[in-house]
């Protein structure tokens, strides 16, 4: 892990309207780190995320990717940069192959050659995929539409991926296949992970540091193996 920040949160709010989402909260992730953002329904994390990605826009604060600021930068732009978003409730295209979403998500890359690579890569580590290469994606299971949501956004090739509630309406058999790929993922092929997800446990597994949000601001932050012991954090997340 090197101590080079990808990306940087100083004092982000966020309003949606008269309502106060975020309150001014500051966080970073290291190049080659998984971090995961945990709390309740409603604490504010798809908000977070989707305020580094160029959807939302903060009201006030700063976020800088690779050392220059994104703030009020448009999405498409941020992915050029070498952010990919899997959102939650997964957002595949329906209506195309899984082939043809995969193909989507390398759509800004050249390379033929480590594309072909990479597909074989997603295939291997998403067997499943590969069976189904010819099938429309809203044909796929729910925990199918996940792998190809993490499958195409892997396929931009992104120095940062975020990952928004992976294992929400999943069968428990394939939370555990998703989590394990996104360890592999990280490990393997060094991809920094921001993971927002309401499995607290599945996500401290994995992940290097955690973030705790509640009601809009970060009330908790440290080292995974610390957080999953914390009395506070197994009461509230772990249902201990």
């Amino acid at each position: 892990m090197s101590g080079e920040k990808i990306l940087e949160i100083n004092n982000m709010h966020v309003h949606y309207g008269s309502i106060h989402a975020i309150h001014g909260i500051n966080l970073h992730i290291n190049r080659g780190e998984i971090v995961t953002i945990l709390g309740s329904n409603g604490a504010g994390k798809t908000t977070t995320l989707h305020t580094i990605s160029g959807l939302l826009q903060p009201s006030e604060g700063e976020i800088s990717f690779k050392g220059q600021s994104i703030k009020n930068l448009e999405a498409h732009k941020i992915v050029a940069q070498g952010m990919a978003h899997s959102p939650e409730g997964r957002m595949v295209f329906p209506d195309l192959t899984v082939k043809e979403n995969l193909e989507m998500g390398a759509y800004l890359r050249n390379d033929k050659d480590q594309i072909a690579k990479d597909f074989r890569y997603m295939f291997d580590l998403f067997p499943r995929l590969e069976e189904r290469k010819s099938q429309l994606a809203g044909t796929l299971s729910g925990g199918e539409q996940q792998m190809l949501a993490i499958a195409r956004a892997y396929m931009s090739k992104p120095e940062l991926l975020l990952l928004d509630e992976p294992s929400l309406g999943i069968a428990p058999i394939l939370v555990q296949a998703i989590f394990s790929a996104i360890k592999e993922i990280n490990e393997k092929q060094k991809m920094t992970i921001l993971l927002v997800e309401q499995n607290a446990y599945a996500a401290l597994k994995i992940a290097h540091r955690g973030y705790v949000l509640t009601t809009g601001e970060i009330s908790m932050q440290g080292a995974a193996k610390d957080l999953i012991s914390n009395e506070e954090i197994r009461k509230a997340y772990l249902g201990h």
